[in-house]
């Protein structure tokens, strides 16, 4: 059943959106050089963007470090930010719920959806549903640089006096997210295949392990929405021990407690487990911070996930 709270939000969006035509109408007094005001909801993506917007654009993106965005709702100075964009980058695919089911029918072009630019055949549908995809797939590296030529095509688009600097900062952006995924495919081959396992609090590694032959285990589902009872602790408590799996990890926007509970869980059968560190999933971290950044967030996971699984 949809909140009250949700149809007011998605009317509220709807609304704003509607607006923007109105509130971008030319006029013949401004015809003076804007910013070009670029918008991305999540920092991965912003990160990306920015990388090959360069000095040429103004980036700024909605979720900063700690925000879920599976629960996320848009604030007015989000509303703001979006009516005043140029273009809006948005994950899609299930990521983003209501606010990119309004992009999605928004007719002015300007929102675009960089989970467009993953081929159907390597998104991975979830396990009792015909079309429901898993969002996460900036996890796998490689196909994250699926999305550098997507995002400097559309920029190109918008603002063709820039196109070969954007297409030029996205080919050496892209190579370094082929190295990037190269590093992490030899660091976790050179993990024993039996410590290759990786438990967390929710389910956001499916690319991951596809990609990089890692097993996972979570508690919650692909959404942080969905509820875990003492059962679903049962059950993980069980995985690890049956494992006998070293080490847990926490995420950076999620409570660490759910996790806490199962590390307790085990230590009463016997199994003593470890809490591995803070994986950076559907959030990168705190601003000047090397995490910052989608490279940044890709190593640190990588450095915590070599020492507490071998």
């Amino acid at each position: 059943m949809v909140s009250l709270h949700t149809k007011t939000f998605t009317v509220l969006l709807i609304l704003t959106l509607m607006g923007l035509s109105a509130c971008q109408s030319p006029n013949t007094n401004d015809q003076q050089k804007q910013v070009f005001k670029i918008v991305a909801t999540t920092g991965m993506i912003g990160d990306v963007v920015a990388n090959i917007a360069g000095n040429k654009a103004e980036v700024s993106f909605l979720m900063g470090p700690g925000v879920d965005p599976h629960l996320y709702k848009a604030t007015k100075s989000d509303l703001d930010k979006i009516r005043e964009a140029d273009i809006v980058f948005y994950n899609g695919i299930g990521l983003e719920a209501k606010m990119a089911e309004v992009f999605a029918k928004v007719k002015e072009k300007k929102f675009f959806a960089v989970g467009e630019s993953v081929p159907k055949e390597n998104l991975i549908i979830l396990e009792g549903t015909e079309n429901e995809t898993d969002p996460h797939f900036w996890l796998d590296v490689a196909l994250w640089a699926k999305t550098v030529d997507f995002i400097a095509q559309k920029l190109g688009e918008k603002d063709a006096a820039n196109r070969q600097f954007y297409a030029d900062n996205a080919a050496k952006y892209k190579q370094k997210l082929l190295d990037l995924d190269k590093k992490v495919r030899e660091t976790m081959a050179a993990i024993p295949e039996k410590r290759r396992v990786l438990v967390t609090a929710h389910d956001a590694f499916g690319y991951f392990s596809k990609s990089y032959n890692v097993k996972v285990k979570s508690l919650q589902g692909i959404s942080t929405a969905t509820e875990f009872g003492l059962k679903d602790i049962a059950e993980l408590v069980d995985f690890i021990v049956k494992n006998e799996v070293k080490a847990v990890f926490v995420e950076s926007f999620i409570s660490p407690k759910s996790l806490e509970a199962v590390v307790k869980g085990c230590e009463e059968k016997g199994h003593k487990v470890k809490i591995g560190g803070m994986l950076y999933t559907d959030a990168v971290g705190e601003k000047n911070t090397p995490e910052a950044t989608y490279i940044g967030m890709i190593e640190a996971n990588l450095r915590l996930l070599s020492e507490g699984l071998k």
